[in-house]
């Protein structure tokens, strides 16, 4: 039987983001010692054909800075994404499933639009399943802060600098339709405005959703959404979601998130259907850590994701 191959990316960048420390999510991230052994060595444990890829360059911190930009730091941004998207497709077209680790969370833009590029060549859709405690769909409008962090998914769905919504090619990256939201508890006002605008509304799986329905249900229907693009879906998730007692090393904690029982589980939901097509975990913060359990939880979030089981 042919090993399934999977690819590590490190993309080390932490500038879109209001807190530091998010670009020492890659190195801390394989260090981590999960069970005792390293990621890459649990990887192969599982049964997969493990290549580390190394880490994206980083742009220079302060291209923008003799053009200051609203949003911040739109130039490096594309220019990383450029890059990002580039390294993502070259896995993909080599038959394996990239792993990305973050980095801040506007690193999505150019992981799934390497991802999505690719499968707009084979004439495939991909879906994107989004685990974040927030909506990640402000644009220079409605952004309180300028950061792009908290812009992802509105580029993704074409809403944005156009400078970030037309890398690779034209337009919107992902088809609603395809898209599912898991965790959102922290909303603000411009979000909830676009989440209405776009029609969104039955996308997003909020604490809500999961206090009174459980994660199973939702996942459930989320994975049954993320599923029905012809190319399968990609899988991007922030440590926030998880309840700062179980993660408190990342520099956007909201109270209230889900457990890290609820974490295992979604991603052993993901693992068991089949479809995933690349994971990516981002906004992992070493310096805001305690006691390294949050880069370690994210180490065993990759284990759970792509096979490993109590039993």
């Amino acid at each position: 039987m042919t090993k399934k191959g999977v690819s590590i990316l490190g993309i080390p960048y932490g500038e879109a983001a209001e807190q530091k420390g998010s670009e020492l999510g890659p190195a801390s991230i394989r260090k981590a010692r999960v069970g005792g052994r390293d990621l890459l060595t649990q990887l192969r444990i599982l049964g997969l054909d493990v290549e580390d890829l190394g880490d994206v360059v980083s742009p220079k911190s302060g291209l923008d800075e003799q053009r200051p930009s609203w949003p911040h730091r739109v130039a490096e941004v594309a220019e990383l994404s450029l890059s990002s998207a580039s390294a993502v497709q070259e896995i993909l077209r080599n038959g394996r499933t990239p792993i990305c680790i973050g980095g801040d969370h506007s690193v999505a833009i150019g992981t799934f639009s390497g991802v999505s590029n690719h499968f707009k060549k084979e004439n495939r859709d991909i879906g994107l399943l989004w685990f974040d405690a927030h909506a990640d769909i402000n644009t220079p409008n409605s952004s309180p802060s300028g950061n792009i962090h908290g812009m992802p998914l509105a580029v993704l769905l074409g809403e944005g600098p156009r400078e970030l919504v037309d890398l690779v090619h034209q337009g919107a990256k992902l088809n609603p339709s395809h898209f599912a939201h898991i965790g959102a508890r922290d909303l603000d006002a411009g979000e909830r405005e676009m989440v209405k605008k776009l029609g969104l509304e039955k996308n997003f799986f909020t604490m809500s959703d999961i206090d009174r329905r459980g994660m199973v249900a939702c996942m459930e229907e989320a994975l049954s959404i993320v599923s029905k693009a012809s190319g399968g879906y990609a899988v991007t998730f922030d440590v926030d979601i998880i309840d700062p007692r179980f993660a408190p090393g990342s520099g956007t904690l909201v109270r209230g998130g889900i457990t890290y029982r609820e974490a295992h589980l979604a991603m052993e939901m993901v693992a068991e259907n089949g479809l995933m097509q690349s994971f990516e975990i981002v906004e992992v913060n070493p310096l805001l850590d305690s006691q390294n359990i949050t880069v370690e939880l994210a180490g065993e979030l990759i284990l759970s994701a792509f096979g490993k089981t109590i039993i």
